[in-house]
């Protein structure tokens, strides 16, 4: 071996143990530097996954807040169910998770050795409100930390996604009406009505369509955002005045709708993406949230221009939040919620994955999403308290 050999050899290995090295330092071999950071565990709802995994959003986290924050995926029931130990997904503590997975219930929030959560991010305002309760043990929930605080903090209302013939239509009826560029359902009990009659497509106009006037959503017995919907339509057949009277006096109403509805699919993205494949002749009017349309826009622009000449987005008046709800139990969790009033996070969050931010829904500049979307919500109704919502599903589901 010559001396040139000798010195390349040399000069690579080197440059391996730079570069071990610096992994190390960094935080180790797996990509992940969370070196000089604090990490943050979060109990996490869906729909916001997208979201939280953004490039730029992590990066603003680690780079200006300093936090290293992880999102363990929960279905909001699971929540008050589980005790909100990571074990409890599967996660943490190995030895703990197979126990729990084989049915072991003795172990809750305040066993030793069960990984614990900061803070708990929920995908459905009711479910935020009930944690915030004593448990209810006659029911089999599980203890709750101390919520020291927190807040609605990603919004977007219900909407119904329709198409430009079908809302010309509706407009004739006096059930749709336009406001600078803004198409409002101002008249939903008419709406309702016009689905418990049977009306036909072809009695409002449209004899193109096939069946009858009817508004696809997912199913609010198995779904969250169905559930959000009916329980919309209860508040609108209430006034407003969601009370337990106006509650049992409405449900029937509400029963013959849901039967009328027919089959309903489980999963709002499955619908959405019905929607835009079949066309008018397939989902005339579907419900689902106003963010899915600007995922859409972003996610495939290609796609989005082929349609948005014919897409019409309508704002029930009133509609309601979908409200993701942040309560954090620790200091970590403290400043991880404080870090939602970050301006370039929120704007992050309304340019790329249509969330609004803030108790009215913030105020955005929404000219060049090239569809009708107003520049704030106004007009809303109240979610809708746990014990109301049992009732409804509950009915719906054939109880009385």
């Amino acid at each position: 071996m010559n001396k040139k050999q000798i010195i390349g050899i040399g000069i690579f290995v080197v440059l391996v143990l730079a570069i071990i090295g610096f992994k190390l330092l960094s935080g180790g071999g797996d990509g992940e530097n969370t070196r000089g950071l604090t990490t943050v565990y979060v109990a996490t709802g869906g729909g916001k996954e997208a979201f939280l995994a953004d490039e730029d959003v992590v990066k603003i986290l680690k780079k200006k807040y300093k936090l290293n924050v992880v999102f363990d995926n929960w279905s909001n029931g699971k929540t008050v169910q589980l005790p909100l130990i990571r074990e409890s997904v599967g996660l943490g503590d190995a030895s703990i998770a197979e126990k729990i997975a084989n049915g072991d219930t003795s172990y809750n929030i305040h066993s030793n050795g069960v990984s614990t959560y900061d803070a708990l991010f929920t995908s459905d305002q009711r479910f935020y409100d009930y944690y915030k309760l004593f448990p209810n043990k006659e029911n089999g929930e599980a203890d709750r930390y101390s919520v020291q605080g927190g807040s609605l903090t990603l919004n977007t209302p219900i909407v119904i996604y329709s198409w430009k013939k079908v809302v010309d239509a509706l407009i004739k009826e006096g059930i749709v009406t336009e406001n600078e560029g803004v198409y409002y359902i101002s008249d939903m009990n008419k709406l309702m009505d016009y689905i418990l009659e049977g009306k036909n497509w072809s009695d409002i106009g449209l004899p193109e369509l096939y069946g009858k006037v009817n508004i696809a959503s997912t199913d609010p017995v198995t779904s969250s955002p169905g559930a959000t919907y009916y329980g919309l339509l209860l508040a609108i057949l209430s006034e407003g005045q969601v009370t337990d009277e106006n509650v049992q006096k409405n449900l029937p109403k509400l029963k013959q709708f849901y039967i009328k509805s027919g089959y309903m699919n489980n999963t709002p993205a499955d619908l959405f993406d019905l929607y835009l494949k079949t066309g008018m002749g397939g989902k005339q009017m579907i419900v689902d949230y106003e963010k899915s349309i600007i995922d859409f826009a972003n996610s495939n622009p290609e796609g989005f221009a082929q349609v948005k000449d014919e897409i019409i987005v309508l704002y029930p008046s009133p509609t309601s939040w979908n409200s993701h709800c942040f309560a954090y139990f620790t200091d970590k969790g403290k400043k991880l919620f404080e870090v939602f009033d970050d301006k370039e996070i929120q704007q992050i969050a309304w340019e790329r994955y249509g969330f609004r931010t803030g108790i009215t829904g913030g105020s955005y500049d929404v000219s060049n999403i090239g569809i009708g979307v107003p520049q704030t919500i106004s007009s809303t109704v109240s979610s809708l308290k746990m014990d109301n919502y049992n009732k409804l599903i509950e009915y719906l589901k054939g109880g009385n």
